[in-house]
Formats: structure tokens, sequence, C-alpha cells
């Protein structure tokens, strides 16, 4: 069915437990081997958690299905030792351009910025991003990834859930301190525990069509609303790796799913598109709608809930995946020290106040772009078109601004978040509390790096100037120092200048790489309670 990949077939193992009938607790049992399960059990690893992952498959998914990968989960991904191997791979990018029927309406670049470790996205088909991941995994001691496992029930005691499980040797039960469910939008965690996920769904239909080609186009996301080659509806392209490209045909409500995935059909919509007579295969096909939607709470007692299983959103500015490595991103540090006693179960609590918040934004942006993409009357329309149209002078900047073809991707800071110190003195810029960390390249014992390559994993106090002590703590949880012009060197400045910095200027930073707290000077007594209040205690 492939011609550019080959599905792996990973084996099925009976573990030791069932041969025997003993009834094992573990720390964490995550459910789902996805994007989302397989960073999550990368980030427990990473953080010296033992872990135990559970799926029914043998296999990556089947597909390209999520292609695009922002600037923040590339990060995340490189903190847990695959972000390299995916961008090596992956095809970078970061100009956008949006055309009007067969007009250029505008173009955006969404890193006009250098000195990034990082590219602003990359497109990378979701087996490969999977593939790496287990890869990884099977390096890992701490990790027991186990394929052919069902989850088929669940029951939550006080301070632990009873897992039934069901494999080819039949079935089983097992034990587990925390689960995280990250088993997609139909997920059956959810249903076992009666959460509610509830949002807007939408009635179009779009049809996805990887086709192999070869095909000079730059390396940009091309968007067209209301082409002459699909009149009154919307295309997108992407190229992928191994002259794979990426198309998504708007469909409309009526569309006859199983028709359109059909090769007579698909075929001529491509030729149409490209205009000339070059050669090209169809390789996958997919027809989806889509719904906007979450659940009411992202912990049902010892259940966690992270990535399509807690939020679904439209496919327009890749938010998906993107948002879900930002959940186990946000989790996997709070988890670990509540399960080591160094933090309040109040600091669980503290997941959902944060990633709800996050997937209400992303909920509301992708809904914007839905709107505009699939206008539902005459006059949305018609606001949409003259928009567009607008958008084409010139010195319409502002209507540029009101296009919405997918608002990309974008971290949401944690601006309210009851885990931040508020600032006491003067800063500019974006890097106050609640932020993901911007990079910067730095020297470290005269090599040259990434300032996000030297943090994450615990508590870090980045100091712009000497300091009294080597480390802080406020009782087993410990910030350690990481002083500019002694651990490491910012020669060109862009540390400085990203951070505000002054002499003496200091920043709590927190395991996932936020940004606690910050002050312009090192006051000992000031560091713990806020690191107390960054652990809810």
């Amino acid at each position: 069915m492939f011609k550019t990949y080959s599905y792996p077939k990973f084996p099925y193992v009976q573990s030791a437990a069932q041969k025997t009938g003993e009834v094992v607790r573990h720390k964490l049992v995550i459910i789902g081997a996805g994007p989302i399960g397989l960073t999550a059990a990368l980030d427990a690893a990473a953080q010296g958690l033992p872990c135990v992952v559970l799926d029914d498959n043998d296999t990556v998914s089947v597909g390209s299905r999520a292609v695009c990968y922002a600037k923040r989960p590339l990060e995340v991904w490189d903190r847990l030792g695959v972000g390299e191997r995916m961008v090596a791979k992956g095809v970078g990018w970061k100009l956008g351009k949006v055309f009007f029927q067969d007009r250029l309406s505008y173009q955006f670049d969404l890193l006009p910025e250098d000195d990034n470790k990082m590219p602003a996205m990359i497109n990378l088909q979701q087996y490969y991003l999977e593939e790496y991941m287990v890869d990884e995994i099977g390096r890992l001691p701490r990790v027991d990834l186990r394929w052919k496992h069902k989850l088929i029930a669940i029951e939550q005691q006080s301070d632990h859930a009873v897992l039934t499980v069901e494999t080819p040797d039949g079935v089983f039960t097992m034990e587990a301190d925390w689960v995280l469910a990250c088993d997609g939008a139909n997920s059956g965690v959810r249903a076992m525990v009666g959460a509610q996920f509830t949002g807007q769904f939408f009635q179009d239909r779009f049809l996805i069509a990887d086709v192999i080609m070869k095909a000079a186009y730059p390396t940009e996301r091309w968007f067209w609303f209301d082409p002459p080659f699909h009149p009154n509806q919307s295309v997108l392209l992407h190229r992928q790796p191994d002259d794979v490209w990426r198309i998504d045909f708007q469909l409309g409500w009526d569309a006859d799913a199983n028709e359109e995935k059909k090769p007579e059909k698909i075929i001529p919509r491509v030729k149409a598109m490209l205009g000339d007579d070059r050669e090209f295969e169809l390789e996958w096909a997919s027809v989806y709608q889509f719904a906007c939607r979450r659940i009411d709470d992202f912990r049902y007692g010892r259940v966690l809930f992270a990535g399509d299983a807690a939020h679904q959103v439209s496919p327009f500015g890749a938010r998906g995946a993107n948002t879900g490595v930002q959940d186990t991103d946000n989790l996997l540090w709070k988890l670990k020290l509540v399960i080591e006693g160094a933090a309040p179960l109040s600091l669980i609590d503290s997941y959902n106040e944060e990633r709800a918040f996050a997937a209400d934004d992303n909920l509301l942006n992708s809904t914007r772009a839905t709107d505009f993409i699939t206008p539902k009357s005459a006059s949305s329309r018609l606001y949409r078109d003259a928009t567009l149209q607008l958008a084409e002078q010139p010195e319409a900047e502002f209507a540029r601004k009101l296009v919405n073809s997918g608002r990309l991707s974008m971290p949401t800071p944690y601006r309210h978040s009851s885990l931040n110190t508020p600032d006491e003195e003067v800063f500019s810029g974006a890097m106050h509390p609640g932020t993901n960390c911007a990079d910067a390249p730095v020297k470290r014992q005269g090599r040259e790096g990434w300032f996000l390559n030297q943090i994450g994993g615990g508590f870090t106090l980045l100091s712009f100037g000497p300091t009294p002590v080597e480390s802080v703590a406020f009782g087993s949880v410990t910030a350690r120092v990481l002083q500019v012009g002694r651990d490491i060197e910012d020669e060109k400045g862009v540390l400085a200048a990203r951070y505000d910095a002054k002499p003496g200027t200091t920043y709590l930073l927190r395991p996932d790489q936020h940004v606690a707290a910050r002050w312009r000077g090192f006051d000992e007594q000031k560091i713990v309670q806020a690191l107390a209040r960054a652990v809810a205690a």
C-alpha cells in the first residue's frame, strides 16, 4: 500500500506478572502509544519515573496523519533526545502564502528572528515521529512498552486504579498509582470514568490526499480560498519528506466519504490543481470531519487525560499533536514530585488549571479559523472574501491580520497561573512568569550550544551575575544556579536581550522550561518563597 514507508511490527510479549497471576502496582501506566503517549513515556523516563505503556496495536500510525510540528513541541522533543532526528528528517519551513482565487493575498513569516535551534515548523509524517520515539524508548530501562495490550476496564480506589487488560494470552489485572490516558479523540478511558467531552461539531468534510511526485514548489504552506481548480472551496498544500505532498481539499457538507476516497475521484482533483501533465502517485487518502471540544476536567481521581483524549480541535493551525505534547510537558514533572512526596497533591490540580486554560485558547483560535475557512452564511462569505481582497493591498496591514487560514500553533502562556510569582519590578519583553523560555545561542566550556539544552528536568535559577550560593532548596525540591559568565557565555548578547537582563537579574525556571518568577537581584528568601509557590506548597 505504501511506497515510501515500511511499517514495523512490534512483538507482543507476555509480562512476568501475567504469567504468574500476580497483581503488580505501578507508579504510572500510560494508555496509548501514539505521539502523546510516547512523549509522556520519554518524559517520565527523563524524570526518573518508571512507567508502563499499553497499546492495543502493534505498529505505528497508518498514514501521514499529523504532519506539522511547531517550534515549542520540537524543543520538548529535543529535551527528550529525539528532536534533532525529527528535524533532520523533516521538511523545515516558516513561510506561508494565502491565495484568493488565482491571486496571492498575502504571506507571513512564522519565525522572522534568527538564533533559534529549532525551526518554526517541520513537516514529518506521523509514522516517522512515532518510530523515532519507539526507538528511543527501546534504550530506556524505565519504560515498559507493551504492544497488543488493550485496556477494557478501570476501577478507581482512593489512592490507585485497578486496570483490566486484554492480551492475546487472555485477560489480567494490574494496578497503577496514576493512569495517563493518551488514547485519542475516541478515548475509551474517558468513557470508563464518565468524563464529559463537549463542544462544537462541524459539518464540513475534508479530503487528505498524500501524493508522491517530483515538484519544485518551495517548502512553504500554501492555502487557497476559492481557487479556480476547486471553486467555492479551500485547498491546503504541504511538502513532506520522501517527495510526498499533503493536499487537503474541502469537500462540503454533503460529500460521501467512501466515494471521495476512491482514486477515480481524487486523481482528477489533483490534476486540476497541478495544472500540468506531471506524473504522480496516490499513496494515502482519508476523509475527515472535525470538532472543537474538550473534557470537563483533565483529572478524574487517579486518571489524567492528555492530547486528543482531553481536547479535540480542527486540523487548521496544527494544534492537535502540538498541544498534546505541551500537555505532557506540563504534567510529568508535577507527577514526579507528587509521587516522590516532594509536592502536595494540589500540584496535580495545577495541570488542569494551566492546560484547560491552554485548551480553551486553542479551541477559540481553532473555531475562529474554521468559521473563516468555512463560512456558514452568505454574509460571512461576503466578509471573508472582502477581507481577502483587501489584504492584497500593500497599505492594508490591518486586513492581513483578519485573514484566518488557521492561526498556526503557538504556546499559550500561563499568565494567571497560581504557580507564578508576580513581578515586583519592571521588565520588558516576553519572558513574564508563565511563559515558555526563549532559546538563544550560548557557549559552555568553550563549545557552541543552545540555552534550552542547559535547562529542563529540574528547577533552574538563571542568574546574570554572581550568586552567593550554588543552589536554593525548598524541602527536597532544589533549584540549581546557572550563572551567565561562569557556567555559560552569552557572547552574542541574545540571551540577555531576550530576557531583558541587567546585572543581577535572576529567573526561576520550572522543569518544563517555563518562567516561574524573576527579579532584578538575587534574594534567597524570595526565591524560596517562589519555589514553594511553584510546587503548590
